[in-house]
């Protein structure tokens, strides 16, 4: 009996699979990242008892835009397509009498009843067909727990410090490499292979690979409160940091980031903000144009003086004075006039007395601006230089 229900299995197997099939895949969602292929079946067909795990030579796989299909035999990828169209598989393995001359079917046909009722009557492979996503996965949402080390360079100022920052955002990737991802990540799926199955390690890693692709962005002297707008070159350096992880392994590929805001500790921020305040000083105008304010702030704050607007212009007198005599004095160094030995007459004579002893004209009589420093005239009444009465 045995043998006779197994002779029967394999021709009655054999002859339902004689049947062509024809292989689609409906629109993928976002999160549905591999697929089976189903078998197009209608109240009208008479192709319904044929093995779901058989492809008959001559049938046919239709691939859509961003999708790719892959046939997988025993285990092994044996045939790929990224192209849309129909795809039409003939490999020899199954043969049909739809396909070909006749007789050479009939031949291979019943070659094929015989091995399968060595195997009892059933079919010693397993033949499916997956679809995989190639579209762009977005909205992979991303944050920093612990803030990252990043390096602030700014050969302008002198600035090179390492501060840490904290950000969030949202990164997309691809499947690149349709093979790479079936062996190494899902393999042979009943259904479907989603997104949340892989999301959480790809989150882990994406965070992980966020310092050292930080730290080819501080190389390129980009400011912590420029990097959202340097999305293209982080996208690159993420590529860089995930190559072995995502490229090589699973066949993943980052195709954007987006940073919603990257935040600084209150004390790194002021630290930069003091530095950079401090570099600005180095140029002697910036820094007479600060003093100017800072006087003109002194003033305001002198009328303000609560023990009588007076008494603060006193002493903001008394500073302002200190600082012309300052001045003054310093002028008095570089008078043209003077010379270690005395003075110079206008003739060319040196002299150390009151009168020229070539030519007897008096020594002159040279003033200062109290104000500004400048030299004024004999009998002046205000200052040419700044208008300082005199």
């Amino acid at each position: 009996m045995g043998l006779i229900k197994a002779a029967l299995g394999a021709v009655n197997s054999t002859l339902a699979d004689q049947w062509k099939e024809y292989f689609y895949c409906d629109a993928l969602a976002s999160d549905v990242l591999v697929v089976k292929g189903q078998k197009k079946v209608s109240k009208r067909s008479s192709n319904t008892k044929g093995n779901d795990n058989i492809i008959t030579d001559g049938s046919i796989v239709a691939v859509a835009n961003g999708q790719c299909m892959i046939i997988v035999e025993n285990g092994k990828v044996v045939e790929m397509c990224a192209e849309p169209g129909e795809f039409t598989y003939d490999s020899g393995s199954e043969p049909s009498i739809f396909v070909g001359k006749l007789s050479d079917s009939v031949r291979a046909t019943f070659d094929k009843i015989g091995k399968r009722f060595v195997f009892g009557g059933d079919a010693a492979k397993d033949q499916r067909v997956y679809y995989i996503n190639t579209k762009e996965i977005m909205d992979n949402r991303f944050g920093t727990i612990n803030p990252v080390p990043f390096r602030v360079v700014d050969r302008n100022i002198g600035l090179d410090v390492d501060v840490s920052l904290r950000c969030n955002g949202a990164y997309s990737f691809k499947i690149a490499d349709p093979i790479l991802f079936y062996t190494n990540v899902c393999g042979n799926v009943s259904r479907e292979y989603t997104k949340d199955e892989i999301e959480n390690q790809l989150k882990m890693e994406f965070v992980s690979a966020l310092q050292p692709a930080l730290a080819k962005i501080s190389s390129m002297q980009i400011r912590p409160s420029e990097i959202v707008a340097h999305n293209e070159e982080l996208c690159e350096a993420m590529n860089d940091a995930l190559s072995n992880k995502w490229g090589k392994t699973r066949g993943l590929d980052v195709v954007s980031v987006a940073l919603n805001s990257v935040t600084l500790p209150d004390e790194d921020a002021k630290m930069i903000k003091n530095a950079q305040k401090a570099a600005v000083m180095r140029d002697p105008s910036m820094y007479a144009a600060t003093l100017g304010d800072a006087q003109a702030d002194a003033m305001r704050d002198a009328a303000k003086n609560p023990n009588g607007a007076m008494m603060g212009f006193m002493g903001l007198n008394q500073a302002m004075g200190a600082n012309s005599n300052l001045n003054v004095s310093e002028m008095l160094k570089k008078d043209d006039n003077k010379t270690d030995g005395g003075w110079v007459c206008e003739c060319g004579q040196t002299n150390s007395g009151k009168f020229c002893s070539n030519c007897g004209k008096p020594r002159p009589s040279v003033k200062y601006c109290p104000n500004c420093g400048a030299k004024v005239t004999e009998g002046a009444k205000f200052c040419s230089d700044c208008g300082q009465k005199l």
